[in-house]
């Protein structure tokens, strides 16, 4: 149940920042919101899978374009 709950929320988190990336144009965030939305479906163990969201959802806010 957490592995289906983290996959669904990373992968909302994602399609925001491919959407936002793709009008403003700006490729960092849309390639990690394209890595948010895929890396659920490869990841079977629940706390890694929290673990990267967190960092990649974290990397959203530290990388500049």
């Amino acid at each position: 149940m957490g592995n289906l709950l983290g996959g669904l929320v990373f992968g909302a988190i994602g399609f925001v920042a491919f959407m936002y990336g793709k009008r403003q144009a700006r490729v960092k965030r849309l390639a990690i919101g394209v890595v948010l939305m895929v890396y659920p479906y490869f990841v079977a163990n629940t706390p890694a899978l929290y673990a990267i969201g967190i960092l990649l959802t974290a990397s959203l806010f530290v990388v500049r374009d």
